[in-house]
């Protein structure tokens, strides 16, 4: 094959993009169908490696693969100013007519992605551009508000801040001399200059209105005419968007979900891993090749059922299990009514349970893992009695027999407040004989949203309401033995952001109801297609100079009555050593509180990126604080950027935005 490693591609604006591409010698005379993955995390440097690998591949069974810096990363000129603008989409639009027009392309392109490039995927699908035949979408929502890193149930995810603070860092990175020449300085300034504070932008939209409308594919699913394999994992956040295109879309789709976080299948932990990518190039043969390989026969639905594990565990045991089709009537909602402690699917209602409240303090989460895990033992939830003191428990009895469930637990809460703004955390465990509790699911709600996102109203203390909070999607075996267990809690920080001051919620058990989606049959293992384990067919050399650094610390300082979660996430500090180019990635997070009160709840990022080649050398190091008060969210950050031993820019921001009964 051959490696083109630097081209442009102009937009109509005069704008360049720069692009890395990988093509089959045999496509100058006999040209071939392309793969697109079209993304701002730098194709030059931060996923070189990933990527070298992912379109040798592809290359070796005849498709060229491209890689494009967003305007604004990476290598391309312009401004990146936030996700998945309109011009984002238009500069998509113009590269898949680019690429289809070039002597090695037969005008057929396939585009895959994974996070950003899974959503911009579909986005660009709703657009139906005529060279795009096919999609693989990875860990991505088609829905920006509800089923993103920014919000869940109405309420604000602190992974807004610790995502927000990512591009604050990614955006703040130089391009390579050596591919774009001397005006990489001038480029860097301007954005340095231009990109601007995320977290303000997202903050400023805390109801589902326009802003996560626009290019949020659920309201479009009937324009979308390309087939589509959507595909995530149970430990990462983007798992329940599967469910919903298998549903909705009107094209050939196909769903994937593994145990994984946040990475590609033959990436992914916890394991198995599989061989992802010679999955994908059977999906490309059908679609970009017009092979008649079965794929599109196959089960549409396909997902790892977890066993039961103790809650940290760098694998997941479990088996392959399917569906011909979803909805599916293999699965029936199995109903818990809730008594005292107890979890009774018998239909007999006592004539009086008494009422409980709950005042859950802000520990309550510390141990829930990130919402948008990458599956490092650090980031997943740890064993559920840490959480279950300050919450609600409701048990069934030990399981007579298996239990395996596949899809989405709904818990039904008759309930009354005495504040008017407040949320509720619910929780589904496996717990062991030995008393372990796994989480296995969980949802969230912020109950001045019980009606609506798009126009929350507050909750008049003392009325009791009933709301329905539906759990992330699942797939669990809870052998016999073991329990099933409900929690339900006021705060789940720092998971989520607390409400405005704490809450005591009243909770009516015999007006309330827990859901589970029992599947009572389907494919098996043994019916599906192997799916086999990767092994890498391409790669770069590289030298490690520091090893990656991993920390998850939870501390309670006695002497003043501090709690916090303390994160170090450093990548390794490595040389691409066929280009000289050596980088580091490192974060710090820290999350914390004083004396349970939640005026004193503030998160805190620190990024720093690092870039050097021979004597040259560029550092940025980005910093981002929010805290609260009871009626505005406060944001300070700072940016720093050095060439060399000089700062060659500086800027702070002092931001204040009213909370919106959030």
């Amino acid at each position: 094959m051959k490696v083109i490693e630097h081209t442009w591609i102009p937009m109509s604006d005069g704008v360049r993009l720069s692009a890395k591409i990988w093509i089959p010698d045999d496509a100058a005379h006999t040209p071939v169908p392309a793969i697109l993955e079209y993304i701002p995390y730098r194709k030059r440097d931060f996923k070189a490696v990933r990527d070298e690998e992912t379109y040798t591949f592809y290359a070796q069974h005849g498709y060229a693969g491209v890689r494009v810096d967003l305007r604004g990363s990476g290598e391309s000129e312009g401004i990146l100013r936030d996700e998945y603008l309109q011009q984002e989409l238009d500069d998509g639009l113009e590269i898949l007519s680019w690429i289809a027009a070039q002597d090695w392309c037969n005008g057929n392109v396939g585009i895959i992605g994974i996070s950003w490039g899974g959503f911009n995927g579909l986005q660009l699908a709703a657009l139906q551009p005529p060279e795009l035949k096919a999609v693989v979408s990875v860990a991505s929502s088609d829905d920006r508000y509800q089923d993103d890193v920014h919000y869940m149930g109405g309420n604000l995810l602190t992974d807004n801040l610790s995502w927000a603070s990512t591009m604050f860092a990614y955006n703040s990175c130089p391009p390579d001399p050596e591919l774009v020449g001397e005006k990489w300085f001038d480029m860097w300034m301007e954005r340095l200059e231009g990109s601007g504070l995320w977290l303000k932008k997202w903050l400023e939209h805390q109801r589902y209105d326009d802003y996560w409308r626009h290019a949020s594919v659920m309201f479009n699913y009937d324009k979308i005419k390309a087939p589509v394999y959507v595909v995530s994992g149970w430990a990462d956040g983007y798992s329940n968007t599967i469910f919903r295109l298998l549903e909705n879309l009107k094209v050939p789709t196909k769903g994937l979900v593994g145990p994984w976080g946040h990475k590609y299948p033959h990436h992914g932990s916890p394991g198995p891993k599989i061989d992802f990518l010679d999955e994908t190039r059977r999906w490309w043969d059908r679609w970009l090749k017009d092979e008649k390989n079965g794929i599109d026969k196959e089960p549409r639905l396909r997902v790892w059922m977890q066993d039961t594990v103790s809650p940290i565990s760098s694998s997941r045991p479990g088996r392959w299990v399917g569906e011909k089709d979803y909805p599916t009537p293999n699965i029936h909602m199995q109903k818990y009514h809730l008594k005292p402690a107890t979890l009774d699917k018998s239909n007999q209602i006592d004539d009086f349970i008494p009422e409980m409240t709950i005042q859950s303090p802000l520990s309550v989460g510390l141990f829930a893992g990130k919402w948008l895990s990458y599956s490092a033992t650090t980031d997943l939830p740890s064993d559920q009695r840490e959480e279950d003191g300050g919450a609600l428990i409701f048990d069934t009895l030990p399981l007579e027999d298996d239990l395996e469930i596949l899809g989405a637990p709904q818990v039904e809460l008759a309930l009354s407040s005495d504040k008017p703004v407040g949320m509720v955390a619910v929780r589904l465990s496996d717990v062991a004989p030995n008393g372990r509790a796994t989480r296995v699911t969980y949802g969230v709600l912020n109950l001045t949203h019980r009606d609506s996102d798009e126009d929350p109203t507050e909750l008049e203390p003392g009325k009791k309401y009933k709301v329905k909070v539906d759990m992330n999607y699942i797939a669990q075996r809870f052998p016999k033995g073991h329990q099933l267990r409900l929690a339900i809690s006021t705060s789940y920080w720092p998971l989520t952001w607390p409400s405005p001051e704490p809450v005591r919620l009243t909770i009516y058990p015999g007006e309330s109801l827990f859901s589970v989606p029992e599947r009572v049959k389907g494919l098996d293992q043994n019916d599906l297609r192997d799916l086999d384990t990767h092994e890498s067919t391409g790669g770069m050399n590289t030298t490690t100079v520091i090893p990656a650094h991993r920390e998850w610390k939870v501390e309670h300082d006695m002497a003043n009555n501090e709690v916090s979660l303390n994160v170090v996430n450093n990548d390794a500090k490595y040389r691409l050593d066929d280009i000289n180019w050596t980088i580091q990635k490192k974060v710090q997070e820290r999350y914390s509180y004083k004396n349970n009160n939640y005026d004193t709840v503030r998160g805190e990022v620190k990024s720093e990126r690092t870039f050097e080649r021979d004597d040259w050398f560029a550092k940025t190091i980005t910093r981002t604080v929010l805290a609260s008060t009871r009626t505005h969210f406060i944001i300070r950050a700072t940016l720093d950027a050095y060439h060399g031993d000089v700062r060659v820019f500086s800027k702070s921001w002092d931001e204040q935005i009213k909370r919106d009964l959030l």
